[in-house]
């Protein structure tokens, strides 16, 4: 059932985003990062930790990152220094590394998990040969950065894929890096996504006397 953009009723309605966050979302800093570990760890919680440290390193979207499967992090029965996952937005693989508190967490779980190379590393509660829901980890997402202090409205899963992002463009200006290590087949899309504006650019600018 249509209505005019004249009706009084349709200017009368809620908007479906009021009072909501619908723009970037923000990445974490150093300190929310270990305040969400500290936490998952004093509430022994492995699978989350292992989901949160992964989420940070490989900087994969959400659809990506629960579809993942043991083998792409284990070869031979140790981890791989890089694992390469095929990006279902684009088709285009993309490469991450596995650090050092990654691979600690990621053992703890895997060791309690179990399973073969073929299954998922974060299976569905309720399918257990599916894999963790792209709104399962949303959910936890929001329990994470709200447990900090953080509002939620401003945070969410692409905050784990720009976190790593933004800190290594923050420290080393390099946007093409930031390109590659996102998958990104435009530069212009890493320019958006990262927010970068004029002061940005100007800062780089100021850091190089000549």
């Amino acid at each position: 059932m249509g209505h005019s953009d004249l009706d009084p009723a349709i200017h009368d309605r809620r908007p479906w985003n009021a009072g909501q966050n619908v723009g970037p979302k923000r990445p974490l800093k150093p300190r929310d990062i270990w305040a969400i570990r500290f936490y998952l760890d004093e509430h022994k919680r492995l699978r989350d930790r292992a989901l949160f440290d992964l989420a940070i390193d490989s900087k994969l979207r959400g659809c990506d990152l629960v579809k993942i499967r043991i083998g792409d992090l284990i070869s031979a029965g140790s981890f791989r220094d890089r694992a390469t996952v095929i990006q279902q937005k684009t088709g285009r693989p993309v490469q991450f590394e596995i650090m050092s508190e990654a691979r600690k967490s990621l053992k703890a779980w895997l060791d309690r998990r179990g399973g073969t190379i073929r299954d998922f590393v974060f299976p569905s509660r309720i399918d257990y040969l599916g894999h963790l829901s792209t709104r399962q980890y949303a959910r936890l997402v929001d329990e994470w950065v709200s447990t900090i202090g953080l509002d939620k409205r401003e945070y969410g899963t692409h905050s784990m894929r720009r976190t790593k992002a933004a800190l290594i463009y923050k420290a080393t200006g390099n946007l093409r890096a930031v390109q590659i290590l996102l998958g990104h087949t435009n530069i212009e899309n890493t320019v958006r996504y990262l927010g970068v504006d004029i002061d940005d650019a100007l800062t780089l600018s100021e850091r190089t006397e000549i």
